[in-house]
């Protein structure tokens, strides 16, 4: 007998709990407000050694002892969206395998550990809600961070409000501002998708949105404002395109000859373009940093230098990176780059993977779905970001939990993500 008919005879047997996704509901909320890293570290850590603290140590191990313990509630879902997100729980065993030839194994075996407990949680999490379920859960968190910040930036600016490096700048319940408008972008996204998804509290969803769009603008990040406008722009683009099967092909012809043009472009004169926008020619700082990692990947491109190690490592490669550029770099600012330098060619090639194929699901249901509107966005928006954040394998990050899900139930038949297991 297989594994997932053990699994569904053991849930059939089981004692029906009616409160089950109400409960669930509840702590998945508590739980992804401990992913998004609201208050924690402001509160408890040191910005220059955000890990050192002992007591964020220690909040971890029960995160996780809980996620097992969620998985074991629902066996059956839980063995069907493991199968399902292979591809992200692949990647994160190379992870763990990178230890064999890490810089620093001790480091790379516990950071390894804590990505594929996250991997592990945003499967449940893509498990144990529908579409419209999972926007309930998200909406409910980002409305609460939300109101958290603009409460903390009104009444403690102290803490709510950047004093020195960005005075003015608004960074809410975290450290520095960009994390703030990030965040807020992803809650924008979340907002309206929602109300999109869930008509009977479309005018809850509705109404957060502006509070999250103000939060961006107050928190003066360039990238969370563009991501913003994606935000706005993707889930209006898909309404359009399904109205009128002209304009879907003018949008998907437009849109592919405008990338093909802006790749040319920056091929061509990158410098003079930048400039014309007002940004930095070197993004600031990052093409140097790019060019020198580069170079350093091809010391080891079969196996980069382990999870999390590179940075960590002051002795290694990185050393001779800090003195070239004479900065302190303290990660690559490059999801694609950063995979490379922890895992080699072959999680770069298994990362890119896990993206188009999930980016092409999510191109596949524009016609249908009201689950596009936000899974198809997410990814692009996340593949935007990717370019200048090193947001791919990062534990205990609520962007990582919420790449998981979506890729996850993205790759589930629709008949299963979109009613509740």
């Amino acid at each position: 007998m297989s594994a997932a008919r053990l699994a569904e005879r053991w849930r059939s047997q089981t004692p029906v709990l009616t409160g089950l996704p109400v409960i669930e509901g509840a702590v998945a909320v508590v739980l992804l407000f401990l992913f998004s890293q609201a208050l924690l570290g402001p509160l408890l850590a040191d910005p220059a050694d955000p890990e050192g603290a002992p007591i964020l140590r220690l909040i971890w191990p029960p995160v996780y002892a809980l996620t097992l313990v969620l998985m074991l509630s629902r066996p059956g879902a839980s063995l069907r969206y493991l199968a399902y997100g292979w591809p992200v729980l692949a990647l994160a065993a190379l992870t763990v395998l990178s230890t064999a030839w890490s810089l620093d194994p001790a480091l790379t075996l516990r950071r390894s550990f804590a990505i594929f407990m996250t991997t592990l949680f945003g499967i449940w999490l893509a498990a144990a809600f529908s579409w419209r379920d999972l926007l309930r859960v998200l909406g409910a968190l980002f409305a609460l961070l939300a109101v958290m910040s603009f409460v903390a930036g009104l009444a403690v600016p102290g803490f709510g409000i950047m004093q020195e490096i960005h005075p003015g700048a608004w960074k809410g319940l975290w450290w520095e501002k960009n994390t703030l408008g990030a965040l807020m972008a992803w809650a924008l996204l979340v907002f309206v998708s929602a109300g999109a998804i869930d008509p009977r509290y479309a005018w809850v969803w509705r109404a957060l949105a502006p509070l999250a769009l103000l939060l961006v603008l107050l928190s003066t990040s360039k990238t969370a404002l563009l991501a913003s406008l994606v935000a706005l722009g993707g889930p209006l683009a898909i309404a359009l395109v399904r109205r009128d099967f002209t304009f879907a092909a003018v949008t998907l012809v437009t849109a592919a000859l405008g990338l093909a043009a802006g790749v040319i472009a920056l091929i061509i004169g990158p410098a003079a373009i930048l400039e014309a926008l007002g940004r930095d020619p070197s993004l600031t700082g990052r093409i140097p940093i790019w060019a020198g990692l580069i170079d350093v990947i091809g010391q080891a491109p079969w196996t980069g230098f382990g999870y999390g190690a590179f940075w960590a490592a002051e002795d290694g490669p990185v050393h001779w990176l800090r003195k070239a550029t004479e900065w302190d770099v303290p990660t690559a600012h490059n999801a694609w780059i950063e995979t490379a330098l922890a895992l080699g060619l072959p999680g770069l090639v298994l990362g890119a993977f896990v993206f188009l194929r999930a980016l092409g699901q999510g191109v596949l249901r524009l016609l249908s779905g009201n689950e596009t509107y936000f899974a198809l966005t997410f990814m692009v928006t996340w593949g935007l970001i990717s370019v200048s954040e090193s947001n791919m394998l990062q534990q205990n990050s609520l962007v990582w939990v919420l790449l998981v899900t979506v890729t996850t139930k993205l790759a589930a038949p629709r008949d299963q993500a979109c009613e509740a297991p």
